[in-house]
């Protein structure tokens, strides 16, 4: 889920290796590893391409046998223990891996673990293989939003194999999710930036920028490919929701940019084909106008307008104040104090109101307090998914380090980090043309009756992107969507740009309409029009 700056609303939200070296997880020594610089930290998504330096030392400290091509690592290799992974071409980075085979979803194969990203900087993730084919499907990689919310919550709430049974108390108390995204895909959830879920960093790192993140998140996704040798090439799809719309975009063109280095490196480039973003803030100016008429007017799946007439009187007064405020202190010259003034006015004026009208900001359709917006983000699901990952059986199945505290769905730091910088002000929607013009598909789908990341703000910001299918895009009508021949929402598509709205739905999609998301994310893994499907 996401939450505003000011407000700080309720937040939302492998393998087979050439030249791996094998050492047992008890073996492992702490490697010696400097202070890094700023320096350092800029180059960290880079610096496995030049193997050398501090890295090498560490390799020599733990004696193994390197495998070569004729025996490299499988997935059916990966035991219940811990097996770490390094490789002699990238010495300052490990995998830390073991199967948990038979959770959550006993049907395929899965794994947790961690990645050393660089300089002790671990992100956590779930890994588990396609229902149908394994060996041939696509690969996802599902990040939630917040910033700083775990991507636990999109898997045992969502679209993972399994949800949490009532009043858990062991690892099996889970039940099957026959919706689940792996249905046709293998599928790893991560936890990122560091700090979230339980990703962790040992020497105490911080994350405060989509960018910075997009580092850490390029050098996993890189990794991973050339780790996991059956996995190479495979078509990749980047997904997520909430801030996840600021976040995909920036990550998705860090892996772009950094095909080029592979390539130079004499590696294989990773095969990007999509980004899949669900209820997005992608423009948070945007955003934050669309409360206006999303409150004020008749949208969408509303009956009637969330606000009262007094309200939206005084919200549509301070709406072109906010605009020209927000857009000559944040993007034209992004002075820091003057833009945290404006922005705090914008949301003050046109946000606030929302907060007396008892309702789910992720689901206007549903009622909720304040207080229980705080107590579990208006959904008490999240509070047993705390419980569930909090027990020990189940942090040891999954391996979490040890010195990790209690799970929370979203950690205050990290968003407050990034609250401070005032990472929302990135203007993504250029990261989202410039993947465009390379031929990376988006997909924007939004669940209509959601008010945080609401589908007027989506509607409004593609239509403004500049990019050359711009004009094309525009002349585009939408069209009904259906699922087994029932009307599910209405898109429209040109080019590689598509948006699907989604009807009966609210900020998380999967958990509001299951069967509905499936069918949206199998289409277009196979890149079938949405009108076109059988």
């Amino acid at each position: 889920m996401r939450s505003t700056i000011f407000n700080l609303i309720a937040l939302l939200p492998l393998l087979g290796g050439s030249a791996f070296n094998l050492l047992s997880a008890s073996a492992l020594q702490v490697p010696h590893i400097h202070t890094p610089s700023p320096q350092d930290a800029v180059g960290v998504a880079e610096s496995f391409l030049n193997p050398g330096g501090v890295g090498q030392e560490a390799a020599r400290e733990h004696p193994s046998t390197t495998l070569g091509y004729a025996s490299d690592v499988k997935l059916q290799s990966i035991g219940e223990e811990f097996m770490v992974l390094t490789h002699d071409k990238f010495p300052d980075h490990r995998v830390k891996i073991k199967s948990t085979t038979g959770w959550c979803d006993p049907d395929v194969r899965s794994f947790s673990g961690y990645l050393d990203v660089g300089y002790g900087k671990d992100l956590f993730f779930y890994f588990f293989e396609s229902r149908s084919k394994p060996s041939e499907d696509p690969v996802i990689m599902w990040i939630n939003g917040g910033p700083g919310c775990s991507s636990s919550l999109g898997m045992l709430m969502e679209l993972g194999p399994c949800s949490v049974k009532d009043g858990p108390k062991t690892a099996n108390d889970t039940d099957y999710n026959p919706y689940a995204w792996n249905d046709k895909a293998n599928i790893f959830f991560l936890d990122e930036p560091i700090g979230v879920g339980f990703s962790h960093a040992e020497h105490g790192q911080k994350v405060a920028t989509t960018e910075a993140a997009a580092k850490d998140v390029q050098a996993f996704v890189t990794i991973f490919f050339e780790a996991f040798k059956e996995f190479e090439g495979r078509a990749f799809h980047m997904a997520g929701e909430s801030y996840g719309g600021r976040y995909l975009p920036v990550f998705a063109s860090a892996v772009v940019d950094g095909n080029k280095a592979l390539v130079k490196a004499g590696k294989t480039p990773i095969n990007l084909q999509s980004v899949m973003i669900g209820n997005g803030v992608t423009d948070h100016f945007t955003t934050i106008e669309s409360y206006f008429p999303f409150q004020c007017t008749l949208n969408g799946d509303l009956t009637e307008p969330v606000q009262s007439i007094g309200n939206c009187v005084s919200m549509a007064e301070n709406v072109p104040k906010c605009a020209k405020l927000s857009r000559k202190h944040c993007i034209e010259s992004h002075d820091y104090t003057q833009c945290w003034m404006a922005l705090n006015y914008c949301e003050e004026v046109l946000e606030s109101a929302f907060w007396s009208a008892g309702v789910n900001p992720y689901d206007v359709s549903m009622p909720c307090s304040p207080e229980e917006l705080g107590d579990s983000l208006c959904y008490p699901v999240t509070k047993k998914i705390k419980t569930y990952l909090d027990l020990p059986e189940v942090r040891d199945l999954l391996g979490v380090h040890e010195h990790r505290g209690n799970w929370s769905s979203c950690d205050n730091g990290v968003g407050a980090r990034f609250s401070q910088s005032m990472d929302s002000t990135g203007q993504t929607w250029l990261y989202v043309a410039g993947l465009l013009e390379r031929g990376i598909r988006v997909l924007n789908y939004v669940g209509q009756q959601d008010f945080i990341c609401n589908h007027i703000a989506n509607e409004r910001w593609m239509e403004a992107l500049e990019w050359t299918g711009k004009e094309s895009y525009n002349a585009a009508q939408f069209a009904d969507w259906s699922v087994n021949g029932d009307v599910a929402g209405t898109y429209k598509t040109s080019g590689n740009l598509t948006m699907l709205k989604i009807r009966g739905a609210g900020h998380m999609v999967p958990y509001d309409k299951p069967k509905e998301a499936l069918t949206m994310v199998n289409s277009w893994l196979n890149a079938v029009a949405y009108g076109d499907e059988a």
